[in-house]
């Protein structure tokens, strides 16, 4: 198929990654409940406590309108003082538990919370992190789940006991004078309208307000990653401009979330002051004409007040919910992708786990083996398209192909086991796409990639990668010590063996310039290391594990001539009787292939040895003419 014809095939199938027509992503309150329910024991015995503090909380009105009643007719007090301080004191310890077990439970939610969402961001398609901000991401871990602590420190499961106290006052109410009590509920009806037309605004106005603070961390981040560069380049107040131009972006939305709380906030303190004055002043008409005692009068606005405050609770949990309902959105946006294995059991269904060195399978195959294969990244970080295949059907073209950036288009070559191959051409002619393809970071948009003969979308992803050692192009380092970067892809290996490895990359000067040996520091990135060690390192991790396939990209791009050629000899000696596929930089390293094949465009236009190849590719000879093969 060429690179211009449209398929007539529209289908889609599930295996695409969709787009949303919202303006952003929206939580319903449904989609809160596991992260509460998980904590239920400690809930369920927080509600317990709730309602019976709001039953001794009811029972204190009750006392003092008992008291005023035996202060009017001279009788002792007796018991009943007792009773009313045991009662506070009683209400006073329930409430501070309470509080506690709340908090503790908020602090559970936001740490089941950051492990679910970590769970999933480690585990997201390749193709996620293209088109979104680290910054961005982290965002979502840190401030976006501190926000589910507020539904239950600020009054969602204290509504329970609140609805008890609230019921039961208006019950007490009923009895006491239904006409103040029906003065009462209209105005608390008004209060209840004038929240309920409010929350929303505060869910979109909160969610807005995230995805703001989501801009300050990425630009943050962004201008820390790059700090030795910004401040190379004079570009330091730049950047501080535009990081400022971003939280000041936040510190809007913030206010706006300020303003739209401030109007809910004293709504409930409005009613009580306005049911108050209601009661106080056609309450003392109605005791004046006897149609209440005094004693009424206080116990109802006792139970007055009772009832308020638990109101009050509720607009407190309906401001916070719809705060982290905001922010929740953003979360279960990642959630609900996909992991990058989602839908392996739909391509193949029985995946087949391959054996050491990928014997026993197809013995007579190709190591890997390329069959007619396209693939092209999204053309936006807006595109919502699936840079990825969107059938099982590994002959079925995307619809949009064509549409998005083509990178690979129509590579075909095998690479018999055991054998050397060198991957050359010009910047962009789709060299380090081959070898992400190979470790499944994406899958072809057309035709198949294969090891031992088989698709590798039928074989299990971690025991596809278990028979791969990859070094990246620009060979991340992770912050930590020498023995973390080696043990990385290998947690059982002996300090003997990393020692071993670290030296045959010609790493050792670093393992003995330090005291503290394989513990030593290698800092942020790596910075510790010069660019050289940092890919010498990368190397010796990707050796400790003996994979049978080793994957190096531009490895060697770093070293001076003593260390490539140290490099070179270091892997000759680990790569025999191996497969090894190579993208180079210099002529040095792929002269003594088996094979090189040279790409252009995202063709191969060229496969053979050095001399055949300077004799029948323009191409190669000229980059081989000017050592450049990158």
């Amino acid at each position: 198929m060429s690179d211009t014809q449209t398929p007539t095939n529209t289908r889609r199938s599930p295996f695409a990654r969709r787009g949303t027509s919202a303006p952003g992503p929206r939580a319903t309150f449904r989609q809160l409940l596991p992260f509460i329910f998980e904590h239920r024991p400690v809930l369920i015995w927080v509600a317990v406590l709730s309602v019976i503090g709001a039953l001794t909380s009811l029972a204190q009105p009750l006392l003092v309108a008992q008291v005023i009643d035996l202060v009017e007719a001279g009788q002792p007090l007796g018991w009943i003082v007792w009773g009313l301080i045991a009662l506070v004191i009683v209400s006073g310890i329930i409430s501070g538990y309470q509080h506690y077990l709340l908090q503790r439970t908020g602090e559970g939610v936001v740490l089941s919370s950051r492990k679910r969402l970590v769970a999933k961001l480690l585990r997201l398609p390749i193709a996620e992190f293209d088109t979104r901000r680290t910054g961005d991401l982290v965002s979502r871990v840190g401030s976006d789940t501190t926000m589910l602590r507020a539904v239950l420190t600020q009054g969602l499961v204290e509504a329970i006991g609140g609805t008890v106290t609230f019921v039961g006052a208006l019950i007490a109410m009923l009895v006491i004078d239904p006409v103040l009590l029906g003065l009462t509920v209209l105005v608390i009806a008004v209060a209840i309208t004038t929240v309920t037309l409010l929350s929303g605004r505060v869910r979109e106005a909160s969610h807005q307000a995230q995805e703001k603070v989501g801009d300050v961390a990425a630009s943050v981040e962004r201008a820390i990653s790059a700090v030795r560069t910004i401040r190379a380049a004079g570009a330091t107040d730049r950047e501080n401009r535009a990081v400022d131009t971003e939280a000041e972006g936040a510190w809007q939305m913030g206010v706006e979330v300020a303003k739209i709380s401030a109007l809910i906030v004293p709504i409930a303190g409005i009613a009580m002051q306005v049911s108050f004055l209601v009661v106080l002043g056609v309450g003392g008409y109605r005791v004046a004409s006897g149609a209440i005692t005094v004693a009424d009068l206080v116990a109802f606005i006792l139970f007055l007040f009772m009832m308020i405050l638990p109101l009050g609770q509720a607009f407190g949990a309906v401001t916070s919910v719809n705060m982290a309902l905001g922010a929740l959105g953003r979360i279960q946006e990642i959630l609900d992708l996909p992991d990058e294995d989602a839908y392996d059991r739909d391509l193949a269904p029985r995946a087949l786990m391959v054996g050491e060195a990928n014997e026993g399978m197809l013995p007579d195959a190709a190591a890997i083996a390329f069959d007619d294969v396209h693939f092209a990244y999204a053309a936006t970080p807006q595109d919502p398209a699936d840079p990825g295949n969107d059938s099982p059907d590994e002959h079925l073209p995307e619809p949009d192909v064509t549409a998005r950036q083509p990178v690979l288009r129509g590579v075909s070559f095998q690479v018999p086991r055991g054998r050397r191959i060198a991957l050359v051409g010009p910047s962009g002619a789709g060299k380090s796409t081959i070898l992400s393809l190979i470790e499944r970071f994406y899958d072809p948009s057309v035709g198949a990639v294969r090891m031992g003969g088989l698709d590798v979308r039928s074989i299990d992803r971690g025991a596809l990668r278990a028979q791969i050692g990859y070094v990246e192009q620009d060979a991340p380092v992770l912050a930590g010590s020498l023995r973390d970067n080696l043990k990385l892809g290998s947690p059982d290996a002996t300090d003997a063996e990393c020692e071993q490895v670290l030296r045959a990359v010609n790493l050792g000067s670093v393992l003995d310039r330090d005291p503290a040996g394989l513990d030593a520091a290698v800092g942020e990135d790596g910075i510790m290391l010069s660019g050289g060690e940092r890919q010498r390192l990368a190397i010796a991790r990707a050796l400790l594990a003996a994979p049978p396939i080793l994957l190096l990209d531009e490895s060697t791009s770093s070293l001076d001539g003593v260390n490539e050629r140290m490099m070179r000899e270091a892997i000759d000696a680990v790569s025999a009787g191996r497969t090894l596929i190579v993208i180079a930089h210099r002529l040095s390293t792929v002269i003594d292939s088996d094979r090189i094949i040279v790409l252009e465009e995202g063709r191969v236009i060229g496969e053979g040895t050095h001399a055949e190849l300077v004799e029948s590719v323009p191409l190669y000879r000229e980059l081989a003419a000017h050592q450049l093969l990158v």
